[in-house]
């Protein structure tokens, strides 16, 4: 009896010291997440990086045609350094925002509305869908024809590109909210606006974010085909000078600029995977 007293007050003696541990700093996970998040990418570029080299030494091509890492991250250093570089990273990133911003609005408002009305759902809900598999470089001819070689054509595609792929992932969690949802938000008095606003919407959140991260990609891809195509006058961004660096036959520049391109796919993406996860710790499907 003794002993069992005793392993309880233990045991009560452990709950305690365990409520009175200090919580971890904010520092301390900061570093954490940022350390899950990133060595895994860290690994995948020191496998890419091995593979490189090793195909540059086995003589597949010249370096000449192909160089190896290090020439290639000696002109990304040169780039770097000069303001011609930060200021085409400027001109390209201010592109995707506005053209993205654009897509996120005209996609949050069709998707919003197809999913509302069944007669539109029926005209055009299969045409998002097509529109969304169909190749972005496809709509350029168009576009030049309607916008000449202008700013506003790379627009016109790359909104084109994106808000499909936002509206269908508006639409699909629509869709997939359940109906016991609904039914309680009727309980509730919720009608009409104040049902889509309040219970509607906020459930079909997480596939919204899915089908907003999947438009951001083709919004990025729509863009630099676009820079490649349409080479805008005194507007020198990242695909003008990647079709530089061609046309010079200056294969490390080239690829430092793709390792520039790559790069900031990367840290979007990142960007991106943080809002996804914030959004399933406050649904609870994964640990905080």
């Amino acid at each position: 009896m003794a002993t069992d007293t005793s392993a309880r007050v233990r045991g009560l003696d452990a709950l305690e010291l365990a409520a009175q541990a200090p919580p971890e700093s904010t520092a301390r996970r900061l570093a954490t997440k940022v350390w899950r998040s990133l060595w895994p990418k860290a690994l995948a570029a020191v496998i890419v990086l091995a593979l490189w080299h090793l195909v540059v030494l086995s003589g597949w091509k010249s370096e000449y045609v192909l160089p190896g890492p290090g020439p290639v991250f000696e002109a990304l250093g040169h780039e770097v350094s000069t303001a011609a570089f930060w200021n085409s990273i400027l001109i390209t990133m201010r592109r995707a925002v506005v053209g993205f911003s654009f897509a996120i609005v005209i996609g949050t408002a069709v998707g919003a509305a197809v999913a509302a009305n069944r007669a539109l759902r029926a005209a055009i809900g299969s045409l998002i869908t097509g529109l969304q598999t169909m190749p972005s470089v496809v709509w350029f001819p168009f576009a030049i024809l309607l916008f000449k070689i202008s700013e506003g054509a790379i627009m016109f595609v790359v909104i084109l590109g994106a808000a499909p792929s936002i509206a269908n992932g508006l639409i699909n969690g629509i869709d997939y909210v359940p109906p016991t949802w609904k039914r309680v938000g009727a309980v509730l008095g919720m009608r009409g606006r104040s049902l889509y606003r309040h219970l509607i919407l906020p459930a079909s959140l997480p596939s919204f974010v899915a089908g907003t991260k999947q438009g951001w990609s083709f919004a990025w891809r729509s863009l630099m085909a676009g820079e490649l195509l349409v080479i805008v006058v005194g507007q020198l961004s990242l695909g003008a000078r990647l079709q530089g660096a061609r046309d010079l036959n200056d294969a490390p520049g080239l690829l430092a600029f793709i390792v520039v391109i790559l790069l900031i796919g990367i840290l979007v993406d990142i960007a991106f995977s943080a809002a996804d996860n914030a959004l399933r710790r406050r649904w609870g499907l994964s640990q905080a």
